[in-house]
């Protein structure tokens, strides 16, 4: 299958997509709501406007492919077996809502695409900076049309180190932390926390970040990210080594040559 018409087809349903959501950040009126609807606090923040930015990515990508099967954040794919689809697109409508809601222009659409179950193509989308991340298995990853390539130092005192933490405020943010303190005794140069993995995996890609890691993140968090940072040079695992699947996992994204070195911490801590 043609990977430019791919591309095309990516971009186009996230420019889309993209000003749709720039339509709702704008909005004073926008109302975030809790998704898991349960009473209690949460902190997994839902509204219209990752709805809408789904069902336009959706549209888009089902007038060229509509035999291809579809797995969004909100409503996309829950009938279907991932590890058996030829041909699967990955969706997230709005990666960074907490961002989006308190009005911080760090958000992105992300969307890829995987053939029987390996990424091909990747395409991540800054609507409210008008950034481009783009990589195509085989082609390299490019940031606004410049080839990116991960960070070439060999020792954590000379890196950031990005991460995330999940919704969870017990033990698996007790864990984080925990692997935060161990990182800096590494002399690290500092921690961000910009809580939007698809872009922190690109920062990894663009050598902005020595290695991001986070304890639990859904496929359409890191599927698009993933490529481009392998395609920029850079290695994605779990956070205890192991292969990537198409399923909620822990990640640790590099340059390659620090992956073991911080594996070594945030194995440790993990749950």
């Amino acid at each position: 299958m043609d990977e430019t018409r791919i591309v095309e087809t990516a971009r186009e349903a996230a420019t889309l997509a993209g000003l749709e959501l720039m339509r709702y950040f704008v909005d004073d009126q926008l109302e975030m709501r809790d998704k898991t609807a349960t009473g209690g606090v949460s902190y997994d923040l839902v509204s219209d406007a990752d709805l809408a930015s789904e069902r336009i990515v959706a549209d888009r990508i089902r007038q060229t492919f509509p035999d291809h099967d579809l797995l969004g954040e909100e409503t996309l794919g829950r009938d279907i077996d991932v590890t058996a689809s030829e041909h699967l697109w990955i969706i997230d409508p709005l990666d960074g809502t907490n961002n989006f809601a308190h009005r911080l222009p760090h958000f992105a659409v992300s969307i890829a695409y995987y053939r029987r179950g390996i990424p091909v193509v990747g395409v991540i989308h800054n609507p409210a900076t008008a950034r481009w991340y783009t990589a195509v298995r085989g082609g390299g990853a490019h940031a606004d049309g410049i080839r990116a390539q991960v960070s070439q130092h060999t020792t954590l005192s000379k890196v950031l180190i990005g991460c995330g933490f999940y919704y969870d405020r017990g033990e698996m943010m007790r864990r984080t932390l925990a692997a935060i303190e161990e990182l800096f005794s590494h002399d690290i140069h500092g921690i961000r926390r910009f809580g939007t993995a698809a872009l922190d995996l690109c920062m990894v890609g663009c050598g902005q970040f020595g290695g991001f890691f986070e304890y639990k993140l859904s496929p359409w968090d890191f599927a698009a990210g993933r490529l481009f940072v392998e395609e920029a040079g850079g290695r994605m695992t779990d956070a205890k080594g192991g292969e990537l699947g198409l399923k909620p996992t822990s990640i640790l994204a590099s340059n390659d040559l620090l992956h073991d070195a911080i594996l070594s911490v945030t194995a440790k801590h993990h749950l």
